[in-house]
């Protein structure tokens, strides 16, 4: 007998949204499924607050936790020139962590076991599996369950052709006077110098008139040191004319953007979910809509009394698309700050903002395609196609490549 129906390993956006899901749910001959979360004790394992961005139609199960919304984003090229553009049919929204987090906890009653394990063992088993960690006193704990699901991070990450870092860091700041449209976010901003092998960009999003989460990401090779965030973001701040500001937080990370294959069934009674499970767009590091797409799946799959498999919550074709954009970007054949501007002119947001959440048909798809440089756009398909077939005939051993971006890309860090 199982100590558990399901065990959740991490408390992250897919594991509480996993867990808020399963609250309520019962097997098919009645009874509740047994969930246990379980999360290191607060402590050096604890990850800090974060934000997560994304949008849909208004009227979403997390609206009542929102920080923030904005029904209009802006785009500025790298001249200076800003375009508005309502995001119709969706609305851009910030879903605050902390606010997550609570609402979630407080909804737990007795369906949800919370316990404090910091997990350093999943072992699959025929019948169950074992996790095992330790607890706060530093003694050892075991459970068993009849299914896993680890939002960890895999360690190491698994191996594709073409692999990005999105790292970024963001200032909360807050100005003595009007200074953000509220009703306005700036999606991207490609105004900061441009490195080299990289792309550089900027965002904001008010949260007030006087408030907003100001914001320096680069897709590139490697992450750079606070210190140089912090110069970036001092450098842009001058740029939209901030004066006099306090920086109230800060948040900062990084996101792989990578073309390998991230397998959501890693066992007969283990599954990976989230951004371990391939919930997060290669292409832009969103993850929060593949994470509830995914999480809704396993819910709907227990309670009809099948193997709980998470989705990838991707097409294909799409997948495919993002491997492209990737190599085109690594390796220079496309100028990010050019391609992401024109890509996100004002009469094609809306497609794009579909395409990229998945809502899209291939005729609609093709037709954005011809707005990219068809080129180099077709010609990074062609490789990814050869490079592709090529995988196919050895299959466990991919041929070898040219570095994506420099000599020195295999130096490159694996987060």
């Amino acid at each position: 007998m199982n100590d558990h129906d399901v065990v959740i390993v991490g408390g992250g956006a897919a594991g509480l949204t996993l867990a808020h899901r399963l609250v309520g749910v019962n097997h098919p001959g009645g009874g509740p499924v047994r969930v246990a979360l379980m999360e290191p004790p607060p402590g050096p394992h604890t990850p800090p607050p974060r934000t997560w961005c994304f949008w849909e139609p208004e009227g979403g199960d997390w609206d009542h936790l929102l920080a923030a919304r904005w029904r209009h984003l802006t785009v500025v090229g790298p001249d200076g020139a800003a375009a508005t553009t309502p995001a119709d049919p969706y609305v851009y929204k910030m879903l605050r962590s902390t606010a997550m987090d609570a609402h979630v906890r407080a909804g737990f009653g007795d369906r949800v076991e919370q316990v404090p394990l910091l997990v350093e063992e999943v072992l699959d088993g025929a019948d169950h599996a074992v996790v095992s960690g330790v607890l706060p006193d530093g003694s050892t704990a075991r459970s068993t369950a009849r299914w896993v699901f680890d939002s960890r991070p895999p360690r190491p990450l698994p191996v594709g052709r073409t692999l990005l870092l999105q790292h970024f860091r963001g200032w909360f700041v807050r100005t003595p006077a009007d200074s953000f449209d509220p009703e306005a976010a700036v999606l991207m901003d490609f105004r900061p110098p441009q490195p080299e092998n990289a792309v550089a960009f900027a965002y904001v999003l008010p949260l007030s008139a006087r408030e907003a989460l100001v914001e320096y990401t680069e897709f590139g090779p490697e992450p750079l040191t606070t210190e140089e965030y912090d110069r970036h973001l001092a450098e842009h701040c001058a740029r939209l004319g901030l004066e006099g500001f306090e920086v109230t937080d800060a948040e900062q990370g990084v996101i792989p953007m990578t073309d390998a294959a991230l397998r959501t069934r890693v066992g007969r009674r283990v599954f990976r979910i989230g951004g371990a499970g391939g919930a997060t767009r290669p292409s832009t590091g969103y993850t929060f809509s593949g994470v509830l797409r995914q999480t809704e799946a396993v819910a709907a799959a227990l309670e009809r009394g099948r193997v709980p498999v998470p989705p990838v919550p991707h097409r294909r074709r799409h997948l495919a698309m993002d491997a492209i954009l990737l190599r085109a970007l690594a390796t220079g054949r496309v100028r990010g700050a050019e391609f992401f501007t024109g890509l996100l002119a004002p009469e094609r947001l809306g497609d794009v903002l579909a395409f990229l959440d998945g809502g899209t048909r291939l005729p609609r798809e093709l037709a954005l395609g011809l707005r990219t440089p068809i080129a180099a756009m077709s010609l990074t398909a062609l490789d990814h196609l050869w490079y592709s077939a090529r995988s196919a005939l050895t299959p466990g051993r991919a041929p070898a490549s040219p570095p994506a971006t420099t000599p020195d890309a295999r130096h490159r860090p694996v987060r």
